[in-house]
């Protein structure tokens, strides 16, 4: 036993193991050290037993635990061996270490750099906003949610049956009953006459434009997209190896005459991606000639048009415009919402509506990517759905979000008149606003973070990546004592500007001459 090369020191407190573990990692680490090499033969139960002071019961776990994970081996009549499999090799950590080797910190392959470094640029992003104040758009306040009426939704679910049939694989489009319940709400709000074949639920709406995106193309497509817009949308779109090419937009939305100047050139154009209600990130309404001449379009050439219908639930001046597939008897239209905005971005609740076969394939792809979506949390939605306490939500936070919408866009105008310019929205959660060009937007920004404040820049949305005299400032998640905050930073966060130039509210003039 002297001449076996394993040293043990037995510790209760080495990372709460238990001592069969404990003698299990030590063996492994001399393997993986190349101490022990195949072959080797290794001591008796009792042998080892009595050399390490434990009962014989825990060299035989000890054993049993290796033997499981294939580093030794009984030979009949011979004894315990390390296995023949194992490789010689040599650890990364110290001699007489008993735990098992870090993971490495680097692939031990190749990585494809198709999209790459735009994948980062979004997650650091994400990453940078984190204890921030953020005051970009599209952020609901997680505070207004119904939480104890949801949990107590998702309690009642549980309890049926013993919440066998919610615990149980389903069908990857989603419960029927959310599925219904969906199908009833765009059809009364939005026009859209569809039932349960045409409705699919995903995790989010960013699910929805991934597979209809891996469903739609492939390498060598084409598709159009805003030249301002939602920059995860196009990554998803990119990542089929599909090229996109870019569409003005205007006071009146997307420019539908020069959609049908590509389509004319790209035999390989499959689509457009389109954000109408309030486009991304302009908050423009599309207009109705505009509306029926993509529709135009896409019949004649055969297009999808991939309608991304964010915030539908808040407008707040009159009715709001229905989608454009309303108006598609032709079904061109595949339509993505999401009740995460109504809701809460972590509730990751999204819907597709398309025509029956577009869902059947739609449902067979998400087997494959992700089977099924969280049942529980999703009949707990219809519920609420059922009971009307989702639309009774809908309309209280369309109310706040209105107030705070008012809130903010006169406290710009009192503070930042002079320098920024934003018309009043019709609907949802952001003010898309116009920089005197005198001032650096992307300074502004930079000097807002470090005053603890994420704002937009016009470049965030740009598809050529080039500098925009815009900011999109959100409004929803903060209330108007939250927004004075915001606006104070700003002020405080102005660049220097020409003072030729120099114009707007007295406390705008005065912070540009403080930050100078």
């Amino acid at each position: 036993m002297s001449r076996w090369p394993v040293q043990l020191v037995l510790d209760d407190a080495q990372d709460g193991a238990p001592r069969f573990i404990q003698i299990s990692r030590a063996i492994q680490a001399d393997i993986r050290r190349g101490r022990l090499v195949a072959g080797t033969p290794l001591p008796g139960s009792r042998t080892l037993a009595s050399s390490l002071g434990v009962h014989r019961n825990t060299v035989l776990a000890a054993y049993r635990e290796l033997s499981a994970e294939g580093w030794i081996a009984t030979r009949e009549a011979r004894g315990t061996f390390v296995s023949d499999a194992i490789p010689e090799v040599k650890s990364r950590r110290s001699a007489g270490s008993a735990r098992v080797d870090a993971m490495s910190e680097r692939a031990g392959f190749d990585l494809p750099a198709r999209g790459a470094e735009r994948l980062a640029e979004l997650m650091a992003r994400g990453r940078a906003r984190e204890g921030l104040m953020d005051l970009g758009g599209g952020i609901p306040d997680v505070r207004l949610v119904p939480a104890m009426e949801l949990s107590r939704a998702v309690r009642r679910v549980l309890s049926r049956a013993g919440g066998a049939s919610a615990l149980a694989y389903g069908d990857p489009a989603g419960p029927a009953p959310l599925r219904d319940a969906l199908a009833a709400m765009v059809t009364a709000t939005r026009g859209l006459g569809a039932t349960r074949a045409h409705v699919m639920v995903t995790r989010g709406s960013q699910m929805a434009l991934d597979l209809f995106a891996r469903l739609a193309l492939g390498p060598g497509d084409v598709v159009a997209v805003e030249a301002l817009g939602y920059v995860p949308a196009w990554e998803a779109l990119r990542l089929t190896g599909a090229r996109l090419v870019p569409i003005p937009v205007d006071g009146r939305g997307v420019d539908v005459t020069r959609l049908a100047e590509i389509a004319a050139r790209e035999p390989r154009l499959r689509g457009v991606y389109v954000t109408p209600h309030h486009q991304y990130p302009t908050t423009v309404t599309m207009s109705a000639s505009r509306r029926l001449a993509l529709l135009d379009v896409a019949r004649a050439r055969r297009l999808f048009v991939l309608e991304d219908d964010y915030d539908h639930e808040f407008h707040y001046e009159g009715r709001p415009v229905l989608p454009l597939a309303s108006a598609d008897p032709h079904g061109v239209v595949v339509y993505v919402g999401t009740l995460s905005k109504v809701l809460a971005p972590a509730l990751r609740v999204g819907f597709v509506v398309a025509p029956p076969p577009v869902i059947e394939r739609l449902a067979a792809l998400r087997r494959v990517v992700d089977r099924q979506g969280d049942h529980v949390l999703e009949l707990a939605l219809a519920d609420l759905l059922d009971e009307g306490l989702l639309q009774r939500h809908i309309r209280r936070t369309r109310r706040v979000y209105a107030e705070r919408r008012d809130a903010l866009h006169a406290l710009l105008e009192q503070e930042l008149g002079g320098v920024l310019t934003c018309e009043r929205p019709q609907g949802g959660t952001a003010v898309w606003g116009r920089v005197r060009r005198d001032v650096d937007v992307d300074a502004w920004a930079a000097r807002a973070r470090e005053r603890g404040l994420v704002l937009q820049p016009g470049r965030m949305f740009a598809f050529d990546g080039k500098a925009r005299p815009h900011l999109r400032l959100g409004f929803a998640q903060h209330d108007p004592r939250e927004a004075r905050e915001a606006v104070r930073r700003m002020v405080a966060s102005l660049p220097a500007v020409s003072a030729t130039s120099r114009g707007g509210s007295p406390r705008a003039s005065r912070a540009r001459r403080s930050t100078a």
